[in-house]
């Protein structure tokens, strides 16, 4: 009896290690292929009226949130190129969607819908029309618009800045970058003066090193008869880029002129986050990597860190064994950028073989 047990050792093992790997199998392959976008809070109402259908303003509500997504992912000129789109089309690229709140109010129907797309089909749409979108990421700039009147030779900061005053007012829910204004300082004031001949050289790090922040955005706004002329100097992980810029405005005390002045920039530093953060979705590189079988949240992880990388196309498993599971990523970007992305994540590979492994 011993000796029957022992010769069923090997086959018992066996089945477990299937079963193990066919389980890992079953569990990955429902999730692998792309993490959603996720639009949520997409408020819509209508008149209850006779001719009321619910269907309509689902579809509508379905329309807002895909050029939401868009004002998200693309850059403002590429925007231009998809003003349109059948609702076919964009139903198709819908994973799911929820009500989340609906009521009638008045005789008025109100919804509240959020809608997840499928990233891997949005990002085929933008490729088919040569548009590659960028990651959604959120950041946050220290940022320091100075108002310059070159005709009285003046400075203009803080509370007597309109721009400094209402930059924060109207905030927009597809922006990415998050304005840390500056406290008024009269040291800062002074110092910023002081350097008033050499202002587009001045590189403002005193005024900077005051805040636990690395990255900022000095707005110097040049004001004299013929109208304004905007200096940005951005600064982004100890990278420097200056943006030159001419409005046709004028008077800096006028609200609405101010307002335009304000969305236009915003709307030049959003695009330059976006060139930042742009995916090549054109560049599809193929890696195969294998990772042991021995701790099954290795694996769970390591599926979790692909699938939340924008960059990552999609990937499944190509095969497994007892010792491995074998995956094939595709990855929109290079090897180094991979690589660099992954170690930000803990993960080190040993890159001398065609099947890369974790080391």
């Amino acid at each position: 009896m011993i000796f029957k047990l022992k010769k069923c050792i090997p086959k018992i093992l066996y089945i477990f290690f299937v079963l193990l790997s066919l389980n890992i199998f079953f569990f990955s392959t429902d999730k692998i292929f792309a993490k959603s976008f996720d639009i949520e809070n997409i408020d819509i109402s209508r008149p209850f009226e006779i001719n009321f259908d619910k269907n309509q303003v689902i579809n509508e509500g379905f329309e807002r949130a895909f050029f939401e997504l868009i004002s998200l992912i693309v850059s403002s000129s590429d925007r231009n190129k998809i003003k349109n789109i059948k609702l076919n089309e964009l139903k198709g690229m819908i994973e799911s969607f929820s009500i989340q709140e609906e009521k009638f109010i008045n005789e008025i129907y109100y919804v509240n819908l959020g809608v997840s797309f499928n990233k891997k089909k949005i990002y085929k749409y933008l490729e088919e029309r040569n548009i590659f979108p960028s990651i959604p990421n959120k950041k946050k700039f220290l940022f320091i618009p100075i108002i310059i009147d070159e005709n009285k030779k003046d400075l203009l900061i803080f509370n007597n800045n309109e721009v400094f005053k209402n930059w924060n007012i109207n905030l927009e829910k597809t922006h990415l970058i998050k304005y840390l204004l500056p406290t008024e300082d009269l040291e800062d004031l002074n110092q910023i003066k002081k350097n008033y001949e050499i202002i587009e050289q001045y590189n403002f790090k005193e005024v900077i090193s005051k805040y636990n922040i690395n990255d900022s955005i000095i707005s110097l706004i040049f004001r004299d008869n013929d109208g304004i002329r905007v200096l940005s100097r951005i600064t982004y992980n100890n990278n420097v880029v200056i943006k030159n810029k001419s409005f046709a405005l004028k008077d800096l005390n006028d609200t609405d002129q101010v307002n335009k002045l304000i969305k236009e920039l915003k709307l030049v530093y959003e695009d330059h986050w976006k060139k930042i953060n742009q995916i090549n979705t054109s560049i599809k590189l193929l890696l195969n990597i294998k990772i042991s079988n021995k701790d099954s949240k290795i694996l769970s992880d390591f599926e979790k860190n692909l699938n939340n990388l924008d960059l990552i196309n999609y990937f499944f498993i190509t095969k497994f064994d007892k010792d491995y599971t074998y995956y094939q990523v595709i990855f929109n970007g290079t090897p180094s950028t991979f690589l660099k992305t992954m170690e930000e994540k803990n993960y080190n590979f040993n890159t001398q073989n065609k099947i890369w492994s974790i080391r």
